[in-house]
């Protein structure tokens, strides 16, 4: 099995990013992320405002796909994700939506023992680890990690996790993968600029699909499919989640438009990811037993 270490850090994903390793699809890899602030808040005396912001937003890779070429998708399955003993949050005024009621910075480290953290030496909350910031290389000009976009990116969707598949579009040769940005748990919106920011260890099985139908980027549960958008407003990044869904249920459960858009109205849910970042994240899931009934069985 290839492990990929957190030393080979991107901060962008971008076609010239040397491959950090090769795999062949169906191999099982290993990617060592570091958390989102690149490990450089250790001590809660230590405040955001003056940690490297070059740093931020390490994502592990990238990795070559063998056979992946431009026009196919990656089905990435997430085998299980392995998370610190110990995360950090970090606040400050004017970031994120809660940082207009600050008037100071504040770090809290946050240990996790027995499938929960605690906040504050008090709050403990169950863990739900999921995968930040996952993607592939743009086509063109180069995409900060910190942003997310068609290719993926710093969606913050907290139902990437354990247990599902997630399917990103092919720009460049080999696809150039690379993650990280790890949350212990994190609500949808990532209102306070972040969540419960953790390294860890993700297991991923990976293989090239030449030709699909899904929209991408694509999440699959085992209750839910899921489109996810993301656009420069919360506005767009909803109606084009919610777009590429109906999109996908007239092209292959043979729906007319009329009733394709009465079923996501009847059962579908709209729900941001994340609104703090440079782009808006939002998702439209849907029940793929609906997809079942009609006998339409995902790649």
């Amino acid at each position: 099995m290839l492990t990929i270490t957190r030393d080979h850090a991107v901060y962008a994903m971008d076609e010239k990013n040397p491959p950090a390793a090769k795999v062949q699809p169906g191999e099982l890899v290993v990617f060592e992320t570091e958390d989102c602030f690149g490990g450089q808040l250790t001590d809660e005396s230590q405040k955001m405002g003056a940690i490297d912001w070059a740093a931020i937003n390490p994502a592990t890779g990238p990795l070559y796909v063998e056979g992946a070429m431009p026009g196919d998708q990656l089905k990435v399955e997430i085998l299980s994700i392995e998370i610190a003993d110990r995360g950090v949050m970090a606040d400050a005024p004017g970031e994120g939506v809660t940082g207009a009621a600050l008037t100071d910075e504040a770090t809290r480290l946050l240990p996790v023992e027995n499938g929960r953290l605690t906040l504050s030496g008090f709050w403990s909350v169950p863990v739900r680890p999921m995968i930040g910031v996952i993607g592939t290389a743009p086509a063109g000009e180069a995409v900060p990690t910190g942003t997310p976009g068609a290719h993926g990116g710093n969606m913050d969707c907290n139902q990437i996790g354990a247990g599902t598949v997630l399917y990103l579009p092919v720009y460049v040769p080999g696809a150039l993968l690379a993650m990280g940005d790890l949350h212990a748990v994190m609500g949808d919106g990532e209102v306070a600029v972040c969540g419960a920011e953790i390294a860890g260890r993700v297991t991923v099985r990976i293989q090239v699909i030449k030709w699909s139908p899904l929209p991408t980027p694509f999440l699959l549960t085992p209750e839910k499919a899921i489109a996810i958008a993301s656009a420069p407003t919360l506005d767009q990044a909803a109606n084009d989640a919610v777009m590429a869904m109906h999109q996908l249920l007239s092209d292959t459960a043979g729906l007319d438009e009329h009733t394709a858009g009465s079923l996501l109205s009847l059962v579908g849910d709209v729900r941001i990811c994340q609104m703090v970042d440079p782009a808006k994240t939002c998702r439209m899931e849907f029940p793929r037993r609906y997809f079942e009934q009609v006998g339409f069985r995902f790649p």
